[in-house]
């Protein structure tokens, strides 16, 4: 699990194909490596990874990708020198500022246009309709490994403001037009929408999901 608040800003610097995978070599020079151990999960841009090798000498860290992930994820797409947001598992002693993040992108959002608003930029994303469900004004959203709050929805587009120290934190300043970021909606709805699905086929010749049901089994 993670918290969608970006600890370190790091650099792709090899990948390797293996076997139609690859395994990303990372420089994370203010990751704080020294306390990471093979098995350990760091998220990179919002993608969950598995550390398989440490270069402690040299602050990197290689992490292999699946063939799922690829698909599922703008991990495929990286270049040699891009910025990546990083964070490192949470433990029970780290504050949960932003919201619970599991590392699992559920899809691609692509970045329409964004605005200055105030001291805040104002990005619009279009979603997948299989993904707009799960996305709700003052809700939170992952995109790149950042925890977001959504401000405004209107069927597939959303929008999300970034104060000046999230820009300066992570690699949101180099977000274009056209751009596909990973994204990840908020862990309640994605349960709560499968729960509706599942208790459905229950009721089909019962009734309908009801407010009572949901109280009932903890939902509402």
């Amino acid at each position: 699990m993670f918290t969608g608040l970006v600890e370190d800003v790091g650099q792709l610097s090899r990948f390797d194909t293996l076997q139609n995978d690859l395994r990303l070599w990372v420089d994370a020079p203010g990751l704080g490596l020294d306390h990471v151990n093979i098995g350990d999960s760091i998220a990179v841009n919002g993608v969950c990874l598995t550390v398989v090798l440490l270069d402690l000498s040299k602050n990197k860290f290689a992490a292999d990708a699946s063939r799922e992930t690829i698909n599922c994820t703008s991990l495929g797409q990286l270049q040699i020198g891009t910025l990546l947001n990083l964070e490192k598992a949470l433990t029970l002693s780290k504050p949960l500022g932003g919201h619970l993040v599991s590392g699992h992108v559920d899809g691609l959002a692509q970045l329409l246009h964004f605005e200055k608003d105030a001291r805040s930029i104002r990005y619009t994303f279009e979603v997948p309709t299989a993904l707009a469900r799960y996305i709700a004004a003052k809700g939170s959203v992952c995109l790149d490994g950042i925890s977001l709050t959504v401000n405004f929805v209107q069927g597939v587009k959303f929008e999300v403001n970034l104060i000046p120290h999230t820009q300066q934190a992570t690699n949101a300043h180099l977000w274009t037009p056209g751009q596909k970021v990973n994204l990840e909606v908020d862990l309640i709805a994605r349960y709560l929408d499968r729960f509706m699905q599942v208790k459905l086929d229950e009721t089909s010749t019962q009734g309908s999901v009801t407010i009572k049901s949901l109280i009932d089994n903890g939902f509402a």
